[in-house]
């Protein structure tokens, strides 16, 4: 079998939630698996198409054609960012979860970083994005956003709104599934009892299509949210609660 071709456990999946990005699908794959490839290890890539109203599901089941790592997964409804994740998850088959962004920010060249990092002692590592590519008004945003959410939460998560991560497929068998989890995953990953590792990604412009979070449609949600995550930081159940068996 040829190098990085998917097996039935591979040791990777790429998980990928989608909407409307019809532009930009084509090169990011291309580079994921240029990437990937590389890397000499076995790995799928997960496209999870969120009700797109564009052509990007077309876009997907053409490449699909040719690339045998590609699965094509479709909701049937509009669900968000937070769902497209939950749905790769449940659907990957690799030892190891890498999510990313359908935009092009993230830079795939960063994916063998992560794993680097991803030490014996590691769960999962998120990536803090350097010199960031977004207009002011977005980058104070953000960094406001960053500091109330740990004040409330509790936690010391420096970008939460970078969803470049690679995390192992046991941290995420009891995550809460809710609209806004791609935000609050490295927080419930450290209240379940697994490590959380940080370091510094790139972050490239957005070179085709238009951005569909802003200020207006995060602040009021973000809010709600980081309170909820305080009541589940009391009530949360440690995932690594069980002994080996005797």
């Amino acid at each position: 079998m040829g190098a990085g071709l998917p097996t039935s456990h591979p040791d990777l999946s790429i998980v990928i939630p989608i909407f409307n990005e019809q532009d930009n699908l084509e090169p990011l794959i291309d580079e994921i698996e240029a990437v990937l490839g590389a890397l000499d290890r076995s790995f799928e890539v997960l496209c999870i198409d969120d009700k797109s109203t564009d052509s990007s599901l077309d876009v997907l089941r053409r490449l699909k054609m040719d690339r045998p790592r590609l699965r094509v997964i479709p909701h049937s409804i509009n669900c968000g960012e937070s769902a497209g994740q939950v749905t790769g998850f449940q659907r990957a088959l690799g030892e190891v979860i890498v999510t990313m962004d359908a935009d092009q920010q993230n830079n795939p060249a960063d994916i063998a970083r992560l794993l680097e990092a991803l030490d014996s002692n590691t769960d999962a590592v998120c990536g803090i994005r350097r010199r960031r590519e977004d207009n002011l008004v977005r980058r104070l945003s953000s960094r406001i956003a960053n500091w109330f959410r740990n004040t409330i939460t509790g936690d010391q998560i420096s970008d939460s709104g970078c969803t470049l991560r690679a995390m192992r497929r046991e941290a995420l068998q009891e995550v809460p599934v809710f609209n806004g989890l791609h935000r609050f995953l490295p927080t419930i990953l450290r209240l379940q009892g697994f490590k959380v590792k940080e370091i510094l990604v790139d972050h490239r412009p957005r070179t085709r299509g238009t951005s569909k979070y802003g200020v207006g449609n995060r602040m009021w949600r973000g809010i709600r949210d980081c309170f909820a995550m305080r009541w589940y930081r009391a009530r949360c159940v440690p995932s690594r609660r069980v002994a080996a068996d005797e």
